[in-house]
Protein backbone atom coordinates (compact mmCIF):
# COMPACT_ATOMS: atom_id res chain seq x y z
CA UNK A 1 0.00 0.00 0.00
CA UNK A 2 1.36 3.17 -1.35
CA UNK A 3 1.56 6.59 0.76
CA UNK A 4 -1.34 7.64 -1.17
CA UNK A 5 -3.69 4.61 -0.59
CA UNK A 6 -2.73 5.12 2.88
CA UNK A 7 -3.72 8.70 2.99
CA UNK A 8 -7.13 7.65 1.75
CA UNK A 9 -7.92 4.93 3.93
CA UNK A 10 -10.28 5.94 6.36
CA UNK A 11 -8.78 5.57 10.06
CA UNK A 12 -9.34 2.16 11.30
CA UNK A 13 -11.95 1.91 14.42
CA UNK A 14 -10.99 0.58 17.68
CA UNK A 15 -13.62 -0.58 20.95
CA UNK A 16 -14.44 1.74 22.79
CA UNK A 17 -13.68 -0.29 25.80
CA UNK A 18 -11.80 -3.12 26.64
CA UNK A 19 -14.88 -4.78 28.12
CA UNK A 20 -16.59 -4.84 25.11
CA UNK A 21 -13.65 -6.63 23.13
CA UNK A 22 -14.08 -9.09 25.43
CA UNK A 23 -17.55 -9.78 25.77
CA UNK A 24 -17.61 -10.13 21.28
CA UNK A 25 -15.00 -12.62 21.47
CA UNK A 26 -16.85 -14.06 24.53
CA UNK A 27 -20.30 -14.52 22.51
CA UNK A 28 -18.45 -15.52 19.35
CA UNK A 29 -16.98 -18.83 21.28
CA UNK A 30 -19.72 -19.24 23.49
CA UNK A 31 -22.21 -20.67 21.36
CA UNK A 32 -24.58 -23.36 21.02
CA UNK A 33 -21.50 -26.05 20.52
CA UNK A 34 -21.09 -25.26 24.79
CA UNK A 35 -24.82 -26.19 25.39
CA UNK A 36 -26.44 -29.12 23.10
CA UNK A 37 -22.34 -30.70 22.22
CA UNK A 38 -20.08 -30.84 25.21
CA UNK A 39 -22.24 -32.34 27.86
CA UNK A 40 -23.24 -35.26 25.81
CA UNK A 41 -20.08 -35.63 24.55
CA UNK A 42 -18.43 -35.47 28.12
CA UNK A 43 -21.41 -38.56 28.69
CA UNK A 44 -20.27 -40.66 26.03
CA UNK A 45 -16.60 -40.06 26.17
CA UNK A 46 -16.09 -41.94 29.44
CA UNK A 47 -17.72 -38.99 31.91
CA UNK A 48 -15.07 -37.18 33.96
CA UNK A 49 -12.18 -39.30 32.07
CA UNK A 50 -12.86 -37.08 29.03
CA UNK A 51 -12.01 -34.01 30.47
CA UNK A 52 -7.95 -35.62 30.20
CA UNK A 53 -8.06 -35.48 26.57
CA UNK A 54 -10.49 -32.33 26.36
CA UNK A 55 -7.38 -30.46 28.79
CA UNK A 56 -4.46 -31.96 26.55
CA UNK A 57 -6.22 -30.76 23.21
CA UNK A 58 -6.78 -27.17 25.16
CA UNK A 59 -3.49 -26.97 26.27
CA UNK A 60 -1.45 -27.75 23.09
CA UNK A 61 -3.73 -26.81 20.40
CA UNK A 62 -6.39 -24.67 21.61
CA UNK A 63 -4.67 -21.81 23.52
CA UNK A 64 -1.92 -21.81 21.59
CA UNK A 65 -3.91 -21.12 18.09
CA UNK A 66 -6.30 -18.67 19.76
CA UNK A 67 -3.16 -17.01 20.81
CA UNK A 68 -1.60 -16.40 17.49
CA UNK A 69 -4.81 -15.51 15.47
CA UNK A 70 -5.39 -12.77 18.07
CA UNK A 71 -1.78 -11.56 18.37
CA UNK A 72 -1.81 -11.32 14.65
CA UNK A 73 -4.76 -9.24 13.62
CA UNK A 74 -3.79 -7.06 16.43
CA UNK A 75 -0.12 -6.39 15.40
CA UNK A 76 -1.71 -6.15 11.60
CA UNK A 77 -4.32 -3.95 12.52
CA UNK A 78 -5.93 -6.51 9.50
CA UNK A 79 -8.41 -8.95 9.38
CA UNK A 80 -8.51 -12.53 8.15
CA UNK A 81 -6.75 -12.39 4.54
CA UNK A 82 -4.82 -8.79 4.34
CA UNK A 83 -2.93 -10.16 7.58
CA UNK A 84 -1.57 -12.92 6.10
CA UNK A 85 0.02 -9.94 3.19
CA UNK A 86 1.38 -8.29 5.63
CA UNK A 87 3.08 -11.59 7.40
CA UNK A 88 3.61 -14.16 4.81
CA UNK A 89 1.97 -13.73 1.12
CA UNK A 90 2.36 -17.08 -0.31
CA UNK A 91 -0.01 -18.13 2.48
CA UNK A 92 -2.73 -15.92 1.85
CA UNK A 93 -4.96 -18.63 0.77
CA UNK A 94 -5.32 -19.67 4.24
CA UNK A 95 -7.55 -16.25 4.71
CA UNK A 96 -9.73 -17.07 1.53
CA UNK A 97 -10.10 -20.30 3.04
CA UNK A 98 -11.39 -19.02 6.32
CA UNK A 99 -13.58 -16.64 4.69
CA UNK A 100 -15.27 -19.38 3.03
CA UNK A 101 -16.00 -21.20 6.40
CA UNK A 102 -17.24 -17.86 7.59
CA UNK A 103 -19.60 -17.45 4.72
CA UNK A 104 -21.16 -20.99 5.34
CA UNK A 105 -21.49 -21.17 8.87
CA UNK A 106 -22.98 -17.90 8.77
CA UNK A 107 -25.97 -19.16 6.24
CA UNK A 108 -26.57 -22.06 8.07
CA UNK A 109 -25.44 -21.50 11.76
CA UNK A 110 -28.71 -18.60 11.65
CA UNK A 111 -31.42 -20.83 10.17
CA UNK A 112 -31.16 -23.08 14.17
CA UNK A 113 -31.91 -19.11 15.60
CA UNK A 114 -34.88 -18.72 13.00
CA UNK A 115 -36.06 -22.63 14.61
CA UNK A 116 -35.70 -21.79 18.36
CA UNK A 117 -37.62 -18.02 17.44
CA UNK A 118 -40.52 -20.01 16.19
CA UNK A 119 -40.09 -22.40 19.32
CA UNK A 120 -40.51 -19.26 21.43
CA UNK A 121 -43.61 -17.89 20.09
CA UNK A 122 -45.19 -21.22 20.25
CA UNK A 123 -44.16 -21.75 24.06
CA UNK A 124 -46.40 -19.02 25.26
CA UNK A 125 -49.23 -21.15 24.11
CA UNK A 126 -52.07 -21.64 26.72
CA UNK A 127 -50.47 -25.71 26.58
CA UNK A 128 -47.46 -26.52 24.88
CA UNK A 129 -47.79 -27.35 21.70
CA UNK A 130 -45.33 -29.95 21.39
CA UNK A 131 -46.75 -31.67 24.45
CA UNK A 132 -49.85 -33.45 23.67
CA UNK A 133 -51.38 -35.73 19.93
CA UNK A 134 -54.40 -33.44 19.90
CA UNK A 135 -53.09 -31.23 17.21
CA UNK A 136 -54.00 -31.34 13.27
CA UNK A 137 -50.13 -32.14 12.49
CA UNK A 138 -50.34 -35.65 14.96
CA UNK A 139 -50.56 -38.87 13.18
CA UNK A 140 -52.76 -41.99 15.17
CA UNK A 141 -49.23 -43.12 15.70
CA UNK A 142 -48.56 -40.63 17.92
CA UNK A 143 -47.96 -40.97 21.99
CA UNK A 144 -47.72 -38.50 25.16
CA UNK A 145 -44.60 -38.51 27.62
CA UNK A 146 -46.72 -38.82 30.79
CA UNK A 147 -44.97 -39.40 34.45
CA UNK A 148 -43.94 -42.88 35.26
CA UNK A 149 -44.19 -44.01 31.60
CA UNK A 150 -42.15 -47.31 30.61
CA UNK A 151 -40.65 -47.70 27.74
CA UNK A 152 -43.27 -50.14 26.13
CA UNK A 153 -44.66 -47.63 23.83
CA UNK A 154 -40.87 -46.34 22.58
CA UNK A 155 -41.02 -48.60 19.28
CA UNK A 156 -40.41 -48.66 16.32
CA UNK A 157 -43.89 -48.70 15.20
CA UNK A 158 -44.84 -45.34 18.04
CA UNK A 159 -43.79 -41.78 17.47
CA UNK A 160 -43.73 -39.11 19.94
CA UNK A 161 -45.71 -35.48 20.36
CA UNK A 162 -42.25 -34.16 20.25
CA UNK A 163 -40.79 -35.70 17.63
CA UNK A 164 -43.91 -34.96 15.32
CA UNK A 165 -44.38 -31.24 16.68
CA UNK A 166 -40.34 -30.90 15.60
CA UNK A 167 -41.01 -33.00 12.26
CA UNK A 168 -44.49 -32.91 11.11
CA UNK A 169 -44.71 -29.12 12.26
CA UNK A 170 -42.09 -26.71 12.40
CA UNK A 171 -40.01 -28.73 9.45
CA UNK A 172 -42.71 -30.56 7.87
CA UNK A 173 -40.02 -32.75 6.58
CA UNK A 174 -40.27 -34.32 3.56
CA UNK A 175 -38.85 -38.51 2.45
CA UNK A 176 -35.38 -36.49 1.18
CA UNK A 177 -32.85 -33.97 -0.05
CA UNK A 178 -34.64 -34.84 -3.38
CA UNK A 179 -37.81 -33.69 -2.67
CA UNK A 180 -37.48 -30.24 -1.10
CA UNK A 181 -40.72 -29.23 -1.25
CA UNK A 182 -42.20 -25.65 -0.63
CA UNK A 183 -40.67 -22.65 2.02
CA UNK A 184 -41.94 -22.92 5.47
CA UNK A 185 -43.33 -19.54 5.29
CA UNK A 186 -43.69 -19.63 9.07
CA UNK A 187 -40.10 -20.49 9.37
CA UNK A 188 -38.87 -17.82 6.71
CA UNK A 189 -40.29 -14.87 8.70
CA UNK A 190 -38.73 -16.30 11.93
CA UNK A 191 -35.60 -16.15 9.56
CA UNK A 192 -36.18 -12.41 8.28
CA UNK A 193 -36.83 -11.48 11.24
CA UNK A 194 -33.36 -12.65 12.75
CA UNK A 195 -31.42 -10.83 9.63
CA UNK A 196 -33.11 -7.89 10.21
CA UNK A 197 -31.72 -7.81 14.08
CA UNK A 198 -28.10 -9.04 13.35
CA UNK A 199 -28.29 -6.33 10.43
CA UNK A 200 -29.17 -3.38 12.62
CA UNK A 201 -26.79 -5.01 16.08
CA UNK A 202 -24.08 -4.48 13.94
CA UNK A 203 -24.43 -2.19 10.78
CA UNK A 204 -22.49 0.74 12.43
CA UNK A 205 -19.57 -1.44 12.96
CA UNK A 206 -17.93 -2.45 15.65
CA UNK A 207 -19.18 0.76 17.38
CA UNK A 208 -22.74 -0.62 17.27
CA UNK A 209 -21.43 -4.45 17.50
CA UNK A 210 -19.69 -3.29 21.03
CA UNK A 211 -22.39 -2.46 22.34
CA UNK A 212 -25.12 -5.08 21.65
CA UNK A 213 -22.63 -7.72 22.96
CA UNK A 214 -23.20 -5.90 26.19
CA UNK A 215 -27.07 -7.89 26.30
CA UNK A 216 -26.35 -10.44 23.72
CA UNK A 217 -23.07 -12.17 25.44
CA UNK A 218 -24.39 -11.86 29.08
CA UNK A 219 -27.93 -12.26 29.14
CA UNK A 220 -27.46 -15.97 28.01
CA UNK A 221 -25.46 -16.93 31.47
CA UNK A 222 -28.28 -15.68 33.44
CA UNK A 223 -30.33 -17.84 31.55
CA UNK A 224 -28.26 -20.69 31.98
CA UNK A 225 -27.40 -20.27 35.78
CA UNK A 226 -31.73 -20.06 36.33
CA UNK A 227 -32.06 -23.18 34.24
CA UNK A 228 -29.36 -25.19 36.27
CA UNK A 229 -30.77 -23.74 39.87
CA UNK A 230 -33.86 -25.00 38.44
CA UNK A 231 -32.60 -27.99 36.94
CA UNK A 232 -30.75 -29.12 40.03
CA UNK A 233 -33.70 -28.69 42.31
CA UNK A 234 -35.84 -31.37 40.48
CA UNK A 235 -35.56 -34.68 41.11
CA UNK A 236 -33.28 -36.89 39.57
CA UNK A 237 -30.80 -34.60 39.29
CA UNK A 238 -28.33 -36.28 40.61
CA UNK A 239 -28.37 -39.42 38.92
CA UNK A 240 -28.20 -37.15 35.49
CA UNK A 241 -25.00 -35.44 36.64
CA UNK A 242 -23.29 -38.77 37.85
CA UNK A 243 -24.20 -40.16 34.21
CA UNK A 244 -22.33 -36.87 33.11
CA UNK A 245 -19.26 -36.83 34.77
CA UNK A 246 -18.58 -40.84 36.15
CA UNK A 247 -15.15 -41.51 34.95
CA UNK A 248 -15.14 -44.56 32.83
CA UNK A 249 -10.96 -44.61 32.21
CA UNK A 250 -11.61 -47.62 29.99
CA UNK A 251 -12.93 -45.29 27.23
CA UNK A 252 -9.52 -43.18 26.56
CA UNK A 253 -8.10 -46.23 24.76
CA UNK A 254 -10.77 -45.47 21.83
CA UNK A 255 -9.32 -42.98 19.90
CA UNK A 256 -12.41 -41.84 18.71
CA UNK A 257 -12.68 -40.06 21.99
CA UNK A 258 -9.81 -38.35 21.87
CA UNK A 259 -11.25 -36.97 18.09
CA UNK A 260 -14.36 -35.42 19.78
CA UNK A 261 -12.15 -33.87 22.05
CA UNK A 262 -9.81 -32.06 19.62
CA UNK A 263 -12.81 -31.01 17.39
CA UNK A 264 -15.02 -29.44 20.32
CA UNK A 265 -11.58 -27.58 20.60
CA UNK A 266 -11.43 -26.91 17.49
CA UNK A 267 -15.19 -25.79 17.23
CA UNK A 268 -15.94 -24.16 20.06
CA UNK A 269 -12.83 -21.55 20.42
CA UNK A 270 -13.90 -20.27 16.84
CA UNK A 271 -10.31 -20.62 15.29
CA UNK A 272 -9.06 -21.26 12.24
CA UNK A 273 -11.74 -19.12 10.65
CA UNK A 274 -10.40 -15.44 10.50
CA UNK A 275 -12.67 -14.72 12.78
CA UNK A 276 -10.46 -13.94 15.80
CA UNK A 277 -8.17 -12.15 13.83
CA UNK A 278 -11.11 -9.49 12.48
CA UNK A 279 -11.76 -8.72 16.19
CA UNK A 280 -8.39 -8.55 17.31
CA UNK A 281 -7.37 -6.00 14.85
CA UNK A 282 -9.82 -3.49 16.77
CA UNK A 283 -7.58 -3.79 19.37
CA UNK A 284 -5.53 -0.70 20.32
CA UNK A 285 -1.68 -1.26 19.37
CA UNK A 286 -0.84 -1.82 23.18
CA UNK A 287 -3.71 -4.18 24.40
CA UNK A 288 -2.56 -7.40 26.67
CA UNK A 289 -3.59 -9.75 24.42
CA UNK A 290 -2.14 -12.49 25.57
CA UNK A 291 -3.21 -11.93 29.25
CA UNK A 292 -6.81 -11.51 27.32
CA UNK A 293 -6.66 -15.38 25.21
CA UNK A 294 -6.19 -17.31 28.30
CA UNK A 295 -8.77 -15.58 30.69
CA UNK A 296 -11.11 -16.23 27.50
CA UNK A 297 -10.21 -19.75 26.83
CA UNK A 298 -10.93 -20.44 30.32
CA UNK A 299 -13.77 -18.98 30.10
CA UNK A 300 -15.09 -20.81 27.52
CA UNK A 301 -14.06 -24.34 28.72
CA UNK A 302 -16.16 -23.19 31.99
CA UNK A 303 -19.05 -22.59 30.58
CA UNK A 304 -19.49 -25.65 28.41
CA UNK A 305 -18.83 -27.43 32.11
CA UNK A 306 -21.07 -25.36 33.67
CA UNK A 307 -23.79 -26.53 30.62
CA UNK A 308 -23.56 -29.93 31.31
CA UNK A 309 -25.22 -29.67 34.79
CA UNK A 310 -27.96 -27.73 33.59
CA UNK A 311 -28.47 -30.34 30.82
CA UNK A 312 -28.16 -33.18 32.62
CA UNK A 313 -29.77 -32.47 35.74
CA UNK A 314 -33.15 -32.06 33.36
CA UNK A 315 -32.31 -35.22 31.79
CA UNK A 316 -32.17 -37.36 35.13
CA UNK A 317 -35.07 -35.60 36.28
CA UNK A 318 -36.74 -36.62 32.77
CA UNK A 319 -35.18 -40.48 33.11
CA UNK A 320 -36.56 -40.59 36.75
CA UNK A 321 -40.33 -39.11 36.09
CA UNK A 322 -40.59 -41.39 32.51
CA UNK A 323 -38.63 -44.77 34.25
CA UNK A 324 -36.15 -45.14 31.55
CA UNK A 325 -32.45 -45.51 31.08
CA UNK A 326 -30.94 -41.81 30.72
CA UNK A 327 -29.31 -43.22 27.91
CA UNK A 328 -32.81 -42.94 25.80
CA UNK A 329 -33.32 -39.42 26.46
CA UNK A 330 -29.32 -37.98 26.33
CA UNK A 331 -28.51 -36.41 22.60
CA UNK A 332 -26.41 -33.76 21.37
CA UNK A 333 -27.37 -31.18 18.35
CA UNK A 334 -30.30 -29.72 17.61
CA UNK A 335 -31.92 -33.26 18.40
CA UNK A 336 -31.38 -32.07 22.56
CA UNK A 337 -32.48 -28.73 21.38
CA UNK A 338 -35.59 -29.57 19.94
CA UNK A 339 -36.69 -32.76 20.92
CA UNK A 340 -34.93 -33.86 24.32
CA UNK A 341 -35.09 -30.49 26.55
CA UNK A 342 -38.50 -29.76 25.13
CA UNK A 343 -39.90 -33.39 26.05
CA UNK A 344 -38.51 -32.81 29.68
CA UNK A 345 -39.90 -29.14 30.14
CA UNK A 346 -42.66 -30.36 28.88
CA UNK A 347 -42.50 -32.32 32.71
CA UNK A 348 -42.34 -29.41 35.24
CA UNK A 349 -44.38 -27.43 36.47
CA UNK A 350 -44.78 -24.18 34.81
CA UNK A 351 -43.29 -25.73 32.01
CA UNK A 352 -43.99 -22.35 29.76
CA UNK A 353 -42.08 -20.75 31.57
CA UNK A 354 -38.93 -22.94 31.45
CA UNK A 355 -39.39 -23.33 27.78
CA UNK A 356 -39.00 -19.58 26.85
CA UNK A 357 -36.26 -19.43 29.34
CA UNK A 358 -34.15 -22.16 27.28
CA UNK A 359 -34.83 -21.01 24.28
CA UNK A 360 -34.37 -17.14 25.00
CA UNK A 361 -30.68 -18.98 25.82
CA UNK A 362 -30.31 -20.46 22.63
CA UNK A 363 -31.59 -17.59 20.84
CA UNK A 364 -28.94 -15.26 22.43
CA UNK A 365 -26.01 -17.74 22.36
CA UNK A 366 -26.73 -17.82 18.84
CA UNK A 367 -27.11 -14.25 17.85
CA UNK A 368 -23.97 -13.19 19.33
CA UNK A 369 -22.22 -15.68 17.22
CA UNK A 370 -23.97 -14.61 14.20
CA UNK A 371 -23.05 -11.18 14.83
CA UNK A 372 -19.43 -11.73 14.83
CA UNK A 373 -19.31 -14.29 11.81
CA UNK A 374 -21.16 -10.79 9.40
CA UNK A 375 -18.62 -8.41 11.37
CA UNK A 376 -15.64 -10.70 10.31
CA UNK A 377 -16.96 -11.13 7.19
CA UNK A 378 -17.45 -7.86 5.88
CA UNK A 379 -14.52 -6.35 7.47
CA UNK A 380 -12.26 -8.80 5.68
CA UNK A 381 -13.77 -7.71 2.36
CA UNK A 382 -13.25 -3.83 3.50
CA UNK A 383 -10.07 -4.38 4.25
CA UNK A 384 -9.12 -5.73 0.72
CA UNK A 385 -11.81 -3.22 -0.66
CA UNK A 386 -11.11 -0.20 1.42
CA UNK A 387 -13.97 1.97 -0.55
CA UNK A 388 -15.91 -0.52 1.74
CA UNK A 389 -14.78 1.40 5.06
CA UNK A 390 -16.58 4.37 4.19
CA UNK A 391 -19.63 4.15 6.74
CA UNK A 392 -22.35 4.33 3.95
CA UNK A 393 -20.38 1.98 1.59
CA UNK A 394 -19.83 -0.53 4.54
CA UNK A 395 -23.98 0.00 5.31
CA UNK A 396 -24.19 -1.33 1.86
CA UNK A 397 -22.17 -4.23 1.82
CA UNK A 398 -23.42 -5.66 4.96
CA UNK A 399 -26.70 -5.50 3.73
CA UNK A 400 -25.58 -7.38 0.12
CA UNK A 401 -24.38 -9.50 2.64
CA UNK A 402 -27.73 -10.20 4.29
CA UNK A 403 -29.78 -10.43 1.93
CA UNK A 404 -27.99 -12.48 -0.27
CA UNK A 405 -27.03 -15.10 2.56
CA UNK A 406 -31.25 -14.68 3.54
CA UNK A 407 -31.38 -16.17 0.06
CA UNK A 408 -29.30 -18.94 0.42
CA UNK A 409 -31.04 -19.47 3.75
CA UNK A 410 -34.27 -20.18 1.80
CA UNK A 411 -33.58 -23.30 0.35
CA UNK A 412 -32.62 -24.64 4.34
CA UNK A 413 -36.60 -23.86 5.95
CA UNK A 414 -37.89 -25.40 2.52
CA UNK A 415 -39.46 -29.02 3.38
CA UNK A 416 -36.24 -30.94 2.88
CA UNK A 417 -34.15 -28.15 4.16
CA UNK A 418 -32.90 -30.17 7.25
CA UNK A 419 -31.01 -32.28 4.68
CA UNK A 420 -29.51 -29.50 2.96
CA UNK A 421 -28.71 -28.60 6.78
CA UNK A 422 -26.78 -31.33 7.76
CA UNK A 423 -24.68 -31.45 4.87
CA UNK A 424 -23.37 -27.55 5.64
CA UNK A 425 -22.99 -28.76 8.78
CA UNK A 426 -21.18 -31.92 8.42
CA UNK A 427 -19.48 -30.59 5.47
CA UNK A 428 -18.74 -27.30 5.24
CA UNK A 429 -17.32 -26.70 8.52
CA UNK A 430 -15.76 -29.59 9.02
CA UNK A 431 -13.31 -30.35 11.53
CA UNK A 432 -10.93 -31.64 9.02
CA UNK A 433 -11.23 -28.38 6.99
CA UNK A 434 -10.60 -26.44 10.83
CA UNK A 435 -7.62 -29.03 11.28
CA UNK A 436 -5.87 -28.69 7.82
CA UNK A 437 -6.15 -24.68 8.39
CA UNK A 438 -4.38 -24.47 12.06
CA UNK A 439 -1.32 -26.59 10.48
CA UNK A 440 -0.87 -24.63 7.48
CA UNK A 441 -0.81 -21.33 10.00
CA UNK A 442 1.15 -22.89 12.65
CA UNK A 443 4.03 -23.67 9.79
CA UNK A 444 3.41 -20.69 8.17
CA UNK A 445 3.78 -18.46 11.40
CA UNK A 446 6.46 -20.85 13.22
CA UNK A 447 8.87 -21.66 10.67
CA UNK A 448 8.64 -19.33 7.56
CA UNK A 449 7.64 -15.98 9.33
CA UNK A 450 9.65 -17.21 12.35
CA UNK A 451 8.21 -17.38 15.72
CA UNK A 452 10.88 -15.52 17.42
CA UNK A 453 9.99 -12.55 15.00
CA UNK A 454 6.26 -13.33 16.36
CA UNK A 455 7.54 -12.96 19.61
CA UNK A 456 9.65 -9.73 19.43
CA UNK A 457 6.49 -8.31 17.59
CA UNK A 458 4.29 -9.50 20.90
CA UNK A 459 6.53 -7.99 23.21
CA UNK A 460 6.38 -4.87 20.90
CA UNK A 461 2.85 -5.12 21.70
CA UNK A 462 2.69 -6.07 24.88
CA UNK A 463 5.76 -4.93 26.91
CA UNK A 464 7.28 -8.45 27.69
CA UNK A 465 7.70 -11.88 25.64
CA UNK A 466 5.14 -15.02 26.60
CA UNK A 467 6.51 -18.20 27.99
CA UNK A 468 8.27 -19.89 25.14
CA UNK A 469 5.85 -22.87 25.51
CA UNK A 470 3.76 -21.27 22.81
CA UNK A 471 6.51 -20.95 20.85
CA UNK A 472 7.25 -24.27 20.70
CA UNK A 473 3.41 -25.12 20.12
CA UNK A 474 3.17 -23.32 17.16
CA UNK A 475 6.72 -24.70 15.64
CA UNK A 476 6.34 -28.48 16.82
CA UNK A 477 3.39 -29.42 19.06
CA UNK A 478 0.53 -28.30 17.43
CA UNK A 479 1.24 -29.40 14.20
CA UNK A 480 2.07 -32.53 15.09
CA UNK A 481 -1.13 -33.40 17.06
CA UNK A 482 -3.04 -31.59 14.26
CA UNK A 483 -1.46 -33.65 11.36
CA UNK A 484 -1.97 -36.57 13.05
CA UNK A 485 -5.77 -36.20 14.47
CA UNK A 486 -6.23 -35.37 10.46
CA UNK A 487 -4.67 -38.39 9.39
CA UNK A 488 -6.98 -40.41 11.63
CA UNK A 489 -10.23 -38.44 10.74
CA UNK A 490 -9.37 -39.03 6.81
CA UNK A 491 -9.09 -42.80 7.82
CA UNK A 492 -11.89 -43.10 10.06
CA UNK A 493 -14.16 -40.95 7.37
CA UNK A 494 -17.86 -41.95 7.36
CA UNK A 495 -20.20 -40.37 4.85
CA UNK A 496 -23.15 -38.43 6.58
CA UNK A 497 -26.73 -40.04 7.09
CA UNK A 498 -29.60 -38.71 8.31
CA UNK A 499 -30.94 -40.36 11.56
CA UNK A 500 -28.18 -42.90 10.65
CA UNK A 501 -30.78 -44.32 8.19
CA UNK A 502 -31.06 -42.28 5.08
CA UNK A 503 -28.44 -42.43 2.65
CA UNK A 504 -28.16 -39.30 0.57
CA UNK A 505 -27.59 -39.39 -3.47
CA UNK A 506 -24.72 -39.20 -5.30
CA UNK A 507 -25.27 -35.49 -5.76
CA UNK A 508 -25.80 -34.88 -1.83
CA UNK A 509 -22.61 -36.02 -1.16
CA UNK A 510 -21.00 -34.24 -4.33
CA UNK A 511 -22.70 -30.95 -2.71
CA UNK A 512 -21.09 -31.92 0.26
CA UNK A 513 -17.58 -32.00 -1.55
CA UNK A 514 -17.53 -29.04 -2.79
CA UNK A 515 -18.55 -26.99 0.47
CA UNK A 516 -15.53 -28.58 2.10
CA UNK A 517 -13.06 -28.48 -0.52
CA UNK A 518 -14.14 -24.78 -2.22
CA UNK A 519 -12.37 -23.64 1.24
CA UNK A 520 -9.50 -25.99 1.66
CA UNK A 521 -8.13 -25.94 -1.92
CA UNK A 522 -8.10 -22.38 -2.23
CA UNK A 523 -4.45 -22.43 -0.58
CA UNK A 524 -2.57 -24.17 -2.82
CA UNK A 525 -4.67 -22.55 -5.74
CA UNK A 526 -3.47 -18.88 -4.47
CA UNK A 527 -0.12 -20.71 -3.71
CA UNK A 528 0.07 -21.75 -7.65
CA UNK A 529 -1.22 -18.15 -8.77
CA UNK A 530 1.20 -16.07 -6.49
CA UNK A 531 3.98 -18.55 -7.93
CA UNK A 532 2.96 -17.62 -11.41
CA UNK A 533 2.04 -13.69 -11.50
CA UNK A 534 5.50 -12.83 -9.27
CA UNK A 535 8.22 -11.99 -11.84
CA UNK A 536 11.81 -13.91 -11.26
CA UNK A 537 12.82 -17.96 -11.08
CA UNK A 538 11.30 -20.10 -8.67
CA UNK A 539 14.02 -19.30 -5.94
CA UNK A 540 13.00 -15.53 -6.43
CA UNK A 541 9.64 -15.68 -6.45
CA UNK A 542 9.57 -17.99 -3.08
CA UNK A 543 11.75 -15.82 -1.28
CA UNK A 544 9.19 -12.76 -1.66
CA UNK A 545 6.41 -14.01 -1.33
CA UNK A 546 7.69 -15.47 2.21
CA UNK A 547 8.88 -11.92 3.00
CA UNK A 548 6.96 -10.21 5.31
CA UNK A 549 5.59 -7.22 3.99
CA UNK A 550 8.94 -4.85 5.41
CA UNK A 551 6.49 -1.67 5.03
CA UNK A 552 4.41 -2.91 7.91
CA UNK A 553 6.97 -3.27 10.26
CA UNK A 554 8.45 -0.01 9.71
CA UNK A 555 4.48 1.87 9.77
CA UNK A 556 4.09 -0.46 13.30
CA UNK A 557 8.15 0.71 14.75
CA UNK A 558 7.47 3.86 13.09
CA UNK A 559 4.06 4.31 14.92
CA UNK A 560 5.76 3.07 17.99
CA UNK A 561 8.47 5.27 18.02
CA UNK A 562 5.91 8.44 17.21
CA UNK A 563 3.55 7.24 20.70
CA UNK A 564 6.64 7.64 22.38
CA UNK A 565 7.93 10.63 21.12
CA UNK A 566 4.46 12.33 21.68
CA UNK A 567 4.61 11.36 25.44
CA UNK A 568 7.80 11.94 25.76
CA UNK A 569 7.21 15.91 24.25
CA UNK A 570 4.22 15.97 26.58
CA UNK A 571 6.00 14.90 29.45
CA UNK A 572 8.88 17.43 28.47
CA UNK A 573 6.12 19.90 28.03
CA UNK A 574 4.48 19.42 31.39
CA UNK A 575 7.59 19.34 32.92
CA UNK A 576 8.44 23.18 31.16
CA UNK A 577 5.41 24.39 31.85
CA UNK A 578 5.80 23.63 35.91
CA UNK A 579 9.47 25.16 35.71
CA UNK A 580 7.91 28.39 34.46
CA UNK A 581 5.01 28.68 36.96
CA UNK A 582 6.84 29.49 39.57
CA UNK A 583 8.81 31.87 37.94
CA UNK A 584 5.74 33.60 35.92
CA UNK A 585 4.40 33.79 39.64
CA UNK A 586 7.14 35.70 40.75
CA UNK A 587 7.11 37.94 38.11
CA UNK A 588 3.81 38.57 39.05
CA UNK A 589 4.17 38.98 43.01
CA UNK A 590 7.52 41.42 41.91
CA UNK A 591 4.84 43.73 39.58
CA UNK A 592 2.26 43.70 41.88
CA UNK A 593 4.26 45.30 44.66
CA UNK A 594 5.66 47.95 42.35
Amino acid sequence: MDKKQLSQTPEREKWDHKVEYVLAVAGHIVGLGNVWRFPYLCYKNGGGAFFIPYVIFMITCGIPVFFLETSLGQYTSQAGITCWSRICPLFKGVGFGGQVVVLYTGVYYIIILAWSLLYLILSFSSRLPWASCDNSWNTERCFEFTKNQSSMHMNGSMTSSVVEFWERRILRLSSGVEDLGTVRWDLCLCLLLVWIVCYFSIWKGVKSTGKVVYITATFPYLMLIVLLVRGLTLPGATEGIIYYLYPDPSRLADPQVWMDAGSQIFFSYGVCTGVLTSLGSYNKYQNNCYRDCIYLCLLNSFTSFLAGFAIFSVLGFMSKEQGVDISLVAESGPGLAFIAYPRAVALMPLPQLWAAFFFIMILLLGLDSEFVYQEALVTTISDMCPTFQKPCQRKLLLLAVCVGSFLIGLFLITEGGLYVFQLFDYYACSGMTLLFFAIIQCVAIGWIYGADRQYDNIQDMIGYRPLSYMKYCWKYITPAICTFTLLFSIVKYTPLKFNNTYEYPWWGYAIGGFLSLSSTLLIPAWILYALYITPGTLTQRLKILCKPNESRESLASTASREAQSTEAFKTFKSLKTLREEPHDASVARESSVI
